[in-house]
């Protein structure tokens, strides 16, 4: 039970996702540029991701460490297939989709799958103080 609904919290976050990535096209790089883009944007998504799993670690039943760890991995795993699968369909090619890994202009991406990884275990300290 606790993957099914992994799976529906990790589908609300690919939600903020695309909702994240339409705010930085259509608000973010036109006033404050490329780099301050993606790194508000980056900014933006990791505390979206964090508070969706904040919110959600009641409903999700996640009482020991290591069941959070395994979430945090879950979700990046299907972060991961998600945006090599999305981007090899629209024909980019492996060298373009690896770029969002070496920070050029400010894209901040390994710090959102980190964030990601992370999100279920530092929700359940935020929660217990």
């Amino acid at each position: 039970m606790i993957a099914f609904k992994s799976l529906l919290v990790w589908f609300g976050i690919l939600a903020l996702a695309i909702a994240n990535g339409i705010i930085r096209e259509m608000v973010l790089l036109p006033a404050f540029g490329i780099p301050a883009a993606f790194i508000l944007s980056g900014l933006l998504l990791s505390t979206l991701i964090l508070g969706a799993a904040y919110l959600a670690l009641p409903w999700l039943g996640l009482d020991q460490a290591s069941q959070q760890w395994a979430v945090g991995f879950g979700w990046l795993a299907l972060t991961l297939v998600f945006e090599f699968s999305f981007g090899l369909a629209q024909g980019k090619s492996w060298p373009v989709l690896l770029e969002a890994y070496t920070f050029r202009d400010g894209n901040i991406w390994p710090v959102v799958l980190a964030t990601t990884a992370c999100a279920p275990f530092v929700a359940a300290k935020l929660r217990t103080g």
